[in-house]
């Protein structure tokens, strides 16, 4: 039998699910000079998830605007990551993915104070928030 009677087949090429690079990867897949490099925004991603928890409690909007902003890097990054994983390294891949985590629980915390906030100016109102006797006697009325 020869190979001519039984050509060995590409898997690559008979997989129609297989795409292709459209960007192909310099210097043999790795950054530069050969070198794995890490993801441009993963630590910010992740400075910015940690931030959003820690101001949670700033009336949901300055933490929530710090969340936004770091699961919007943290897209970009993964697609970066995605087209040419060679390239990066595998720590700073890490640390974006925790940073998008620590984003969406903050995120969450965020949104349930602000709601929290608007309920609570919703039933009290803002001049009864800001005189602490009219708020007490609003809540004794309650009862």
């Amino acid at each position: 039998m020869s190979e001519e009677q039984f050509p060995q087949e590409n898997p690559q090429q008979n997989n129609p699910f297989q795409q292709q690079n459209p960007f192909p990867p310099q210097n043999g897949g790795m950054g530069f000079n050969g070198m794995q490099q890490p993801l441009p925004n993963a630590t910010i991603v992740l400075i910015l998830g940690i931030l959003s928890i820690l101001t949670c409690c700033c009336y949901g909007v300055i933490g929530l605007i710090l969340a936004i902003v770091a699961l919007v890097l943290s897209k970009k990054d993964r697609a970066l990551y995605a087209l040419n994983m060679g390239s990066y390294t595998e720590g700073s891949f890490k640390n974006l993915n925790a940073g998008r985590v620590c984003a969406i629980i903050g995120l969450i915390l965020n949104i349930i104070y602000l709601v929290l906030c608007i309920i609570a100016i919703m039933m009290f109102g803002l001049t009864a928030l800001s005189d602490q006797d009219a708020l007490r006697e609003a809540l004794e009325n309650m009862k």
